[in-house]
């Protein structure tokens, strides 16, 4: 059973008194923090601002549907996973993956950054058989050690934006 609040107007007249109760409507930051997606990389896949990303994930935003299937397809869980239906903690295939996903960006780590040959072997035998569990695992890349990673085949911003020679001289002037 609800209640509704009256106000007594001037006139004397009582008016229903307009309750705004703060409601938590999803539960997308959580669940993208234990995806390990980080936000620039998800604003990059949804083709928005990091402040807009942060918006859309506080968790008293009210989303339409279409978003909330869009950040479903982004973090690959259940839509069910992204609302907010009990307090209860996510699905266990959804925590399993998330924690075969960490594994994933570690055992990557660990692959780039071996100088010994039987680390690198130990890593990829430990990459293989994840792979195995969990086909999806194939491209997940490494954890970023600082800045944003980039693959082979993306091209850097410099490609984009060519500096002039005269940059590099002292004011336009040859270097002595």
């Amino acid at each position: 059973m609800s209640t509704v609040n009256y106000k007594l107007e001037s006139n004397g007249t009582s008016v229903p008194e307009p309750t705004q109760v703060a409601r938590k409507f999803h539960r997308i930051g959580d669940v993208r923090l234990q995806q390990g997606a980080s936000l620039r990389s998800v604003s990059r896949k949804l083709n928005l601002t990091v402040q807009e990303i942060r918006h859309q994930e506080d968790a008293y935003t009210n989303l339409t549907i279409s978003d909330l299937l869009k950040w479903q397809e982004v973090l690959e869980v259940p839509l069910s996973d992204l609302l907010i239906d009990s307090s209860g903690p996510l699905s266990e295939p959804v925590n399993n993956r998330a924690c075969m996903l960490r594994i994933m960006k570690t055992a990557k780590a660990i692959q780039e950054s071996a100088h010994s040959r039987s680390i690198v072997r130990l890593a990829n035998m430990l990459i293989e058989q994840l792979v195995k569990m969990m086909p999806e695992l194939a491209d997940v890349s490494a954890w970023h050690t600082v800045g944003q990673r980039r693959t082979k085949d993306e091209v850097g911003r410099i490609v984009e934006r060519s500096i002039p020679d005269s940059f590099f001289n002292d004011n336009g002037k040859s270097a002595p």
